[in-house]
C-alpha cells in the first residue's frame, strides 16, 4: 500500500477515534460538567500515553536497546508550546464559554470552521500547495459537515457565536503549529498536550465549583480520553508528518460522521436524509484528496532532522553507528541537496515554494 493511502488511513482512523468520543461524552455529561469532562479526557490521554512511553522505554532498556526517539529539541519548544496553549487551553475554554449562550445546533455548524481555518492558515501562512481538486475536496467535506449538523429553523447569531468561532481558530492554529514539530515522537507530543490541557481544564472546573465525581465515572472519562484524544492525536500527528496540515485537517473533518454513526448504533433510530447527503459529500471529498497527483520538478535544500524513515529516494545517507539493516528506524540524519521529479505531498520533505 502506498504512503498516500497509509497516511490517509491514519488520518481517517484518528478521525474515527475522535468522532466516537462525542456520543460517549453525551453519555457522561449527565454526571460531569463540560470543563471537568474535557479535563478528564485530556488527562486520560496524557497519563495513558505517559504509561505507554514508560513501558516502551523499560522494554528497550531490558533488551539493551537505546531509546528509539531522541530528546525533544529546545529550539522547537515554542512551536509545541504555542500548539498546547492554542489547542489545549484557549480552544476548550472559548468553546465552553461560547456554548453557554449558543444553541447546540448552531455550535455544531460553527465547529465545521476548524477545517476551513486549518486549510486557510496552511495555504496562506505556511504556503502548502493547493490545487483545484484539493480545494474541491475540502469544500465537499465541509459541506458534508454542514449537512450533518444542520437543523432547519435555526437562525440568528447568538452572543456566544464569536467565542465558538474563536475556539475553531485556536484549534486551526494548533494543527498548523503541531505540523512544525511532527517529525518528532508523536506519542511524546500528544502526551504533553494531554497533561497540560487536562490539568488546566480540571483546575478551571474545580475553580468554578464543580464537585468531584465517583471513581467509576472518572475512570470511564479518562479511558475514553485515552482512546479518543490520546491515540487519536498520535495518529493525527503522524498523518501531519506525511500529508501536511490542510489535507490532514480535511480528513479529520469527517470525525462527526463517525460520531453520528456510533450514536445511532448506541441509540438506534432511522438516519435522516441529510445524513446520507453528508456521507456522500464527505466520501466525495476524501476520494478527491486520495486521487490527487501533484508532480513537478523540485529542489530539496540541505536538511538535518530526526524521524522514523526507510532508505528511499530521500534517505540515501551513511550511518555513524553500527546498523544491522533493520528499517524503518529513527536517528538524526542529513539530507544533501537534491533535484528530481515525482508525485508528492506537502510532507516533511516537500515544504517548498511553487
Amino acid at each position: 500500500m502506498s504512503i498516500r493511502f497509509n497516511a490517509a488511513f491514519t488520518a481517517l482512523l484518528a478521525a474515527a477515534l475522535f468522532g466516537a468520543t462525542t456520543p460517549l461524552a453525551k453519555a457522561l455529561l449527565g454526571a460531569l460538567s463540560p470543563f471537568l469532562l474535557a479535563g478528564l479526557f485530556y488527562l486520560g490521554s496524557g497519563l495513558g500515553l505517559a504509561t505507554v512511553i514508560l513501558a516502551r522505554r523499560l522494554k528497550g532498556h531490558a533488551a539493551g536497546q537505546p531509546t528509539d526517539h531522541p530528546p525533544f529539541p529546545l529550539r522547537e519548544a515554542p512551536w509545541l508550546a504555542g500548539a498546547i496553549v492554542a489547542g489545549g487551553v484557549a480552544g476548550p475554554a472559548l468553546l465552553m464559554l461560547g456554548l453557554q449562550t449558543t444553541p447546540a445546533a448552531t455550535g455544531s455548524l460553527l465547529l465545521n470552521l476548524e477545517g476551513v481555518f486549518t486549510a486557510l492558515i496552511a495555504w496562506v501562512v505556511f504556503r502548502e500547495n493547493v490545487d483545484v481538486q484539493v480545494f474541491l475536496g475540502m469544500a465537499a467535506i465541509v459541506a458534508g459537515g454542514v449537512a450533518l449538523s444542520w437543523q432547519p429553523g435555526t437562525v440568528g447569531l447568538p452572543p456566544g457565536t464569536l467565542l465558538v468561532v474563536g475556539a475553531c481558530a485556536c484549534w486551526a492554529i494548533d494543527n498548523n503549529l503541531t505540523r512544525k514539530v511532527s517529525t518528532h515522537d508523536a506519542m511524546f507530543i500528544a502526551c504533553l498536550k494531554g497533561l497540560v490541557a487536562g490539568s488546566v481544564n480540571v483546575a478551571l472546573a474545580l475553580a468554578f465549583g464543580t464537585s468531584w465525581p465517583t471513581g467509576a465515572t472518572v475512570a470511564s472519562a479518562m479511558l475514553t480520553g485515552f482512546a479518543g484524544y490520546g491515540v487519536s492525536l498520535v495518529l493525527f500527528v503522524v498523518a501531519l508528518r506525511h500529508l501536511g496540515s490542510a489535507r490532514t485537517g480535511a480528513y479529520f473533518s469527517v470525525a462527526p460522521l463517525f460520531g453520528v454513526t456510533l450514536s445511532w448504533l448506541l441509540w438506534p433510530e432511522l438516519p435522516p436524509a441529510l445524513f446520507w447527503v453528508a456521507a456522500a459529500l464527505m466520501t466525495l471529498g476524501v476520494w478527491l484528496h486520495i486521487r490527487e497527483r501533484h508532480e513537478h520538478a523540485h529542489t530539496h535544500e540541505p536538511l538535518d532532522h530526526t524521524h522514523r524513515h526507510r532508505h528511499d529516494a530521500h534517505h540515501q545517507h551513511e550511518h555513524d553507528f553500527a546498523w544491522d539493516g533493520d528499517e524503518p528506524h529513527t536517528h538524526p540524519h542529513e539530507h544533501a541537496p537534491l533535484t528530481h521529479v515525482h508525485a508528492h505531498f506537502p510532507d516533511i520533505h516537500h515544504r517548498h515554494s511553487h
